[in-house]
């Protein structure tokens, strides 16, 4: 599936940058926001490589020295948030009014936070080392095996959800009655589960999660996924 990479009007400097799955997620949503409400914002990159996000005036937004950080100028004080699933949940709360991404059922709202918690505690942290240690210059074998096994499990656990066998209800999104509905439970996991090919997994293993993978699709073709570098 081929993504469209960036606006005809998006400058030069964030259309040559090279962003990360959690920089995207966030990405993902302001795009969102901004069809959904017109919501605006201003974006500064940095140099990663550098570790530019280890230096104090980086530190002083996010201790941890990770990306990205979002911060709030609306606030009389401006606002940082880190840690990319708490900065999904503030924009929510903060700028999705009508709850277009959210809801304003409390039980489905928590469904909404354990999916989206699930992927930040249980996804991410095994693809992203897959990714790491499939790159590093000194191989593990037992290292990528494990991750490799542990992420394929997780996407397991995705498609368990989506295909509804413990429910009788196949869903669309992964939070949500009946078929559910398109959150920031499925865009705080799509950025990283929709490059299962640059994972190191095959079309024939990936067969094996048919409703992960048109749920892929089904997120791809948005068009406020479309507008950002993929």
């Amino acid at each position: 599936m081929t993504f469209q990479t960036c606006h005809d009007q998006t400058p030069a400097d964030v259309r040559q940058a090279k962003n990360t799955p959690n920089g995207q997620k966030v990405q993902i949503f302001l795009e969102e926001l901004a069809n959904a409400y017109g919501t605006g914002w201003t974006t500064t990159l940095i140099d990663t490589s550098t570790n530019e996000q280890k230096k104090d005036w980086f530190l002083s937004f996010n201790p941890n020295g990770r990306i990205p950080v979002i911060i709030d100028n609306t606030q009389s004080h401006p606002h940082p948030v880190m840690e990319t699933s708490a900065e999904l949940l503030y924009l929510l709360e903060k700028f999705d009014s009508s709850k277009k991404f959210g809801f304003t059922d409390t039980l489905e709202q928590s469904e909404l936070i354990q999916w989206l918690f699930f992927w930040h505690g249980s996804g991410a942290p095994y693809q992203g080392n897959l990714s790491f240690f499939r790159r590093a210059q000194e191989q593990s074998s037992f290292a990528i095996s494990r991750f490799r096994k542990e992420t394929f499990r997780v996407f397991g656990v995705l498609e368990l959800q989506l295909s509804g066998k413990y429910t009788g209800q196949p869903k669309n999104f992964r939070a949500g009655k009946g078929a559910g509905k398109y959150t920031i439970a499925d865009i705080g996991t799509w950025a990283w589960v929709q490059n299962w090919q640059g994972s190191g997994y095959t079309k024939e293993e990936m067969n094996e999660f048919p409703y992960l993978l048109r749920w892929i699709g089904r997120i791809a073709d948005r068009p406020a996924v479309q507008s950002i570098r993929i």
